[in-house]
């Protein structure tokens, strides 16, 4: 990578880098939402390997993007393969690679979230990170895994100006303190027409259930009517999708990735994934029928992962039984919302291609609402 690019790119997340040390997220507030516990961080980033990096690009008047990785595990990804599991509660997207991670029920690269024109792009940087990594000299297939959300009202979309060796570089800047709001992947989303972005959450269960792990990040793109902590603030703001015959900017798209450090194989993946969509849902979205809203969930427990290549016919693996399953359910509803109301809190006004101004959602006015409803915690 060269000096030059490296610079730019410092350049340009220098503004953002400061916003995400000024904001403050939903529990600053005093909101605490559901009944678990966070994790240390309450990020993706609290389960053990997991690391999540951005790019973010703001150029100029139109160029409103950028590009965000999570890599679940330090090692070789695709020596060392982890079980996986997506759910589509609208498949009006692109998400890439997700038809053999639901075949095989694995993972053998990171995620890379971008915009919807770009996805390409982030295919072919996971593909050139796995082929360079020490031990793929004679790998000739890569199922690279991409999802995307539509940035094109604040963002010059059709530019693709995301290119690969943005890709390259998020990879490579994964680290364990996630930014969010107007960064990486988020940088030109909206939310409930309020400005969106990247959140993340996480809950950790007792010992006496187990003591795992779950972490949330999410690309929030969507619509619907805002409810945090169950208060309808979208109401009380009267602001919300369908409020009038002409108001109809709910599409979009939503992006939910999940993970664990407890040992599930692929079905039980897909079951946790699917409850990460009630976590959406108690936020007020309604998946609209032009919004992508897929969910990933991946376990990086060791005793779970799938080698690319092993002398043994068989496998034997241990894995979290059904009936040990619902605490994790919960703490993938509870996370999941939280993270999208945290994507809301850290988000700034943004003002992208051809003057549009997208607001950040209104905290002067949201926090009254919450002690209206006596929602503020002391």
């Amino acid at each position: 990578m060269s000096k030059k690019l490296i610079i730019l790119t410092l350049v340009l997340l220098f503004p953002f880098v400061m916003q995400a040390q000024e904001t403050k997220r939903v529990r600053d507030y005093g909101i605490k939402i559901g009944v678990m516990s966070p994790g240390k961080m309450n990020s993706i980033t609290d389960v053990e390997g997991v690391k999540v990096g951005h790019v973010t690009l703001v150029e100029g008047e139109n160029i409103r993007t950028g590009v965000t990785a999570i890599t679940p595990h330090e090692g070789n990804m695709f020596q060392e393969k982890v079980p996986a599991a997506i759910f589509a509660a609208n498949g009006f997207g692109k998400l890439a690679g997700s038809t053999q991670v639901k075949e095989l029920g694995n993972l053998e690269t990171p995620i890379i979230l971008t915009n919807t024109l770009n996805v390409s792009t982030g295919i072919d940087g996971l593909i050139e990170y796995t082929l360079k990594q020490k031990g793929n000299e004679n790998v000739h297939s890569v199922n690279a895994l991409v999802g995307e959300t539509n940035d094109g009202t604040l963002n010059d979309i059709r530019g693709q100006h995301v290119k690969k060796e943005h890709m390259l570089q998020a990879l490579e800047n994964a680290g364990t303190m996630v930014e969010e709001g107007c960064v990486g992947a988020g940088t030109g989303t909206i939310c409930f027409d309020f400005k969106g972005g990247i959140g993340t959450a996480s809950r950790k269960l007792p010992e006496s259930l187990g003591g795992y792990t779950v972490g949330v990040l999410v690309q929030t793109n969507f619509g619907g009517v805002l409810q945090i902590d169950g208060v309808p603030v979208g109401e009380e703001l009267g602001k919300y999708d369908f409020s009038n015959h002409l108001h109809n900017n709910v599409d979009g798209s939503c992006m939910i990735i999940v993970a664990t450090d407890a040992p599930l194989d692929s079905r039980n993946l897909e079951r946790l994934a699917k409850r990460a969509f009630l976590g959406l849902g108690k936020t007020g979205g309604i998946a609209s029928n032009g919004s992508g809203d897929y969910f990933v969930a991946f376990s990086t427990a060791k005793e779970v992962r799938i080698p690319h290549s092993m002398k043994e016919r068989e496998m034997e693996v241990k894995t979290v039984h059904n009936d040990n399953m619902s605490p994790l359910f919960m703490a993938a509803i509870e996370a999941t919302e939280e993270a999208i109301i945290n994507s809301l809190f850290t988000a700034k006004t943004a003002t992208g291609r051809n003057g549009k101004t997208i607001e950040a959602l209104p905290l002067d006015k949201v926090i009254p609402i919450m002690k209206k409803y006596n929602r503020i915690q002391k």
